[in-house]
């Protein structure tokens, strides 16, 4: 065994322990690969009856997240919650200063709480993993943190890459998953988050990344990024970037905004991030 694969070995030994150790468990479940982990190692570590999964529902989930999360939920034979939550309700998160995620996990973890507790469960976790918490830039982990959640994958030391291999040999559906962040996060900073721009970035998305397959041309990571009044960035995979570029018909389908601008850098998780100016200032 490799020193790598005997780290992360260790990883899902104290991950496991830990969990086993709580009396029970709401998974703050997005359905991305973290929580998707989480939630599975939680069952294996407690069993399904003590642990039940929560996925938010509000303006800024992509609409095809919760039908995936009630089914993954459901293959583990965990209850599912899809709560509201109401993050546009909160002036910070509206404003879209680089402190948005802040006000949206305090808003996720108001609703959480008192579900928990309801549920007569003893504790709330996230899918924060290892390398989340050296990222430098993580408002909402502290908010999420202030609020009680615990975070068993990073205190565990696991790794997004290390989550995605355990999560293969589980034979989870999850464990290639893309990132799906909110769609706030396509909304540039100091550009005011409404529900009807959530919308608009979401059906862009949806048209096309339609488009794109309909051509032959299958992505695996699409954003359309609003930089303010009425033009948008598309990032795609690296690889599509010079064939699209090439089909420039293929951005029509992008609609409601005025101009549409093809990002020649490709996907970045967390590009709107480049445009914040002090980041340092929100941690």
């Amino acid at each position: 065994m490799t020193s790598q694969a005997s780290r992360a070995t260790t990883g899902i030994d104290a991950l496991l322990d830990r969990l086993a150790s709580l009396p029970s468990l709401l998974v703050a479940f997005s359905g991305g690969a973290d929580s998707a982990f989480l939630l599975a190692a939680a069952v294996r570590a407690l069993g399904p009856i003590r642990v039940e999964a929560a996925t938010a529902i509000s303006p800024s989930l992509p609409r095809t997240e919760l039908e995936l999360a009630r089914d993954f939920a459901a293959e583990l034979g965990v209850a599912h919650h899809s709560p509201t939550t109401d993050e546009l309700s909160r002036e910070g998160y509206r404003r879209n200063a680089g402190d948005r995620c802040f006000f949206c996990k305090t808003e996720l973890m108001s609703v959480l709480g008192p579900l928990a507790e309801s549920r007569g469960i003893a504790n709330v976790a996230t899918g924060t993993n290892a390398d989340d918490t050296v990222a430098g830039f993580r408002p909402g982990i502290r908010a999420a943190s202030r609020a009680g959640a615990i975070t068993p994958l990073a205190d565990a030391g696991l790794t997004k890459a290390e989550i995605r291999a355990t999560s293969k040999t589980w034979n989870l559906s999850t464990w290639d998953k893309p990132a799906a962040a909110c769609l706030s996060s396509r909304i540039a900073y100091g550009t005011e988050v409404t529900a009807d721009g959530l919308h608009r970035v979401s059906e862009a998305e949806a048209a096309l990344r339609a488009a794109l397959a309909g051509a032959g041309l299958p992505v695996r990571n699409l954003r359309v990024r609003d930089l303010g009044g009425e033009v948008a960035k598309v990032e795609i995979d690296a690889e599509l970037v010079e064939t699209v570029a090439a089909r420039k018909d293929l951005l029509g389908a992008v609609k409601g905004f005025a101009e549409v601008r093809l990002d020649e850098r490709g996907f970045r998780s967390g590009a709107m991030n480049e445009l914040l100016p002090n980041p340092e200032r929100y941690r």
